[in-house]
């Protein structure tokens, strides 16, 4: 190679070299700069280096490990463990989660399955402690500039069951007094000024929760059991999360699930029969399957022995009539589920959990309202199935069991790792809203400048 040659190839490799080294220092004081947009996460993501690498030599995982960084408004205690009947020590804000015997504990029967928000906020916590083995899907973050969503820790369902009622001289119910509080903290908050509160999540998973600040609150990632109480201004699939219930029975255990022929009835459903709006469906069913010999359709509660005899109910069934009530959903579909009962899905307008990564039609059967009305459709349908497709569908239960519990610590693949994914799929869309709103933001401050 010629001298001349060689003079140009050392000048190209210099000045690559030189060109990428500017673009890094320039990237880092662009982040030092403009550290408040969602792009600047993303940017620092690829430029810096990593956080979340165990350390060869300590063995200590820094707690930054988690994809998704959440900040966590420190809320008075009477927003949450507050209605747990927690009570702070001097400057405590929140119950010390290290050893799991000692975290106030959420109360048992139907209070339980609109638990998401104390799932969520225990796993938030125990992100800061490194004691506690957890998956690192979401951390949280002191900085909420640093932040790819903001956590309001509003115990909203448990406000609502114990706190909606009036008692003694009252005119308005604390749980009424707590929203409006909310709407008010919220309202002077810069993070909700920012994005007009597009990048906050609340959870208001029992269908009455969060009544009276929904509207004010609109703008926000809302974590529901469904859609049905809910304008779609206010609520809907793009924006939001779909949780399931906490489940009331018992786990089956993969090694105690009955097979097909040992599950002596075709279908069964328990509960509240007469439902008003979308659930006067089940009075149909009930007058047509009623005497069927081998169906089980009778009212239950969960009052005495009624949540232990559902779940042993479901476990010696084939499958689970899972019918609209006053709303969409129902606790039930989960009862099912973690009972091995291939489910029965009769909600025309149901929303399912996680729908974007599971395929329900593996293990669940759905039928149409119109169709399920029909003389002799539905035990047609089912007894149409043959084992061998009944077995698939419950194979494959067994294997998604884990999506539908919520546990503390969490782990990986259940309820609570489940619902932080869903909510870094909806990141993007918020993105590209944020981005997209801001537009002409930067010009209409220079035009007003130019008018001035």
């Amino acid at each position: 190679m010629s001298e001349k040659s060689m003079l140009s190839s050392r000048l190209l490799f210099y000045t690559i070299t030189v060109s990428t080294l500017l673009f890094i220092v320039s990237s880092l004081f662009f982040l030092q700069r403009n550290d408040s947009s969602f792009t600047s996460s993303l940017v620092r993501k690829l430029i810096l280096p990593r956080t979340d690498i165990k350390n060869e030599q300590t063995g200590i995982k820094p707690v930054s490990c988690g994809v998704l960084k959440v900040f966590m408004y420190d809320l008075p205690s009477e927003f949450h463990f507050g209605l747990l009947n927690w009570h702070k020590k001097r400057s405590e804000t929140w119950p010390d989660v290290k050893n799991v015997s000692t975290v106030p504990s959420y109360p048992g029967g139907l209070n339980r399955q609109h638990s998401v928000e104390y799932w969520l906020t225990l796993d938030l916590l125990a992100s800061e402690t490194p004691e506690v083995k957890r998956p690192c899907r979401a951390t949280r973050v002191k900085s909420s500039i640093e932040a790819d969503i903001v956590f309001v820790p509003f115990f909203s369902s448990l406000s609502y069951n114990r706190k909606s009622k009036l008692t003694g001289n009252e005119t308005t119910s604390v749980d009424r007094l707590l929203q409006e509080r909310l709407v008010e903290f919220l309202k002077s908050r810069d993070e909700w000024k920012r994005f007009d509160g597009r990048d906050h999540l609340i959870v208001a998973h029992h269908p009455n929760s969060l009544l009276y600040a929904r509207n004010s609150l609109g703008s926000a990632m809302f974590v529901l059991s469904d859609f049905g109480r809910y304008p779609s201004s206010i609520a809907n699939i793009e924006k939001d999360i779909i949780a399931p219930y906490v489940h009331v029975v018992k786990t089956v255990s993969n090694n105690e699930s009955a097979p097909f022929e040992k599950r002596p009835v075709l279908a069964y459903f328990q509960g509240a029969i007469y439902r008003k709006d979308g659930g006067t469906i089940r009075q149909e069913l009930y007058n047509l399957l009623k005497d069927e010999k081998d169906v089980h359709f009778a009212f239950g509660t969960v009052r005495g022995n009624g949540t232990k005899q559902t779940g042993k109910g479901m476990a010696s069934s084939k499958f689970c009539l899972n019918i609209a009530g006053d709303t969409p959903s129902s606790n039930r579909l989960f009862d099912s589920i973690v009972s091995h009962c291939v489910p029965v899905i009769i909600s025309d307008q149901i929303e399912l959990p996680f729908e974007d990564t599971l395929d329900y039609s593996g293990f669940s059967v759905f039928v149409h309202s119109s169709e399920a009305v029909k003389k002799g459709f539905l035990v047609s349908l089912l007894r149409g199935i043959t084992e061998d497709q009944w077995k698939k569908k419950w194979e494959r239960l067994k294997e998604v069991v884990r999506c539908f519990e919520y546990r503390f610590p969490s782990q990986p693949g259940d309820s609570v790792d489940m619902i932080w994914s869903a909510v870094s799929h909806k990141l993007s869309s918020l993105r590209f809203d944020v981005h997209k709103k801001n537009r002409y933001r930067r010009s209409e401050v220079f035009d007003r400048s130019l008018s001035t």
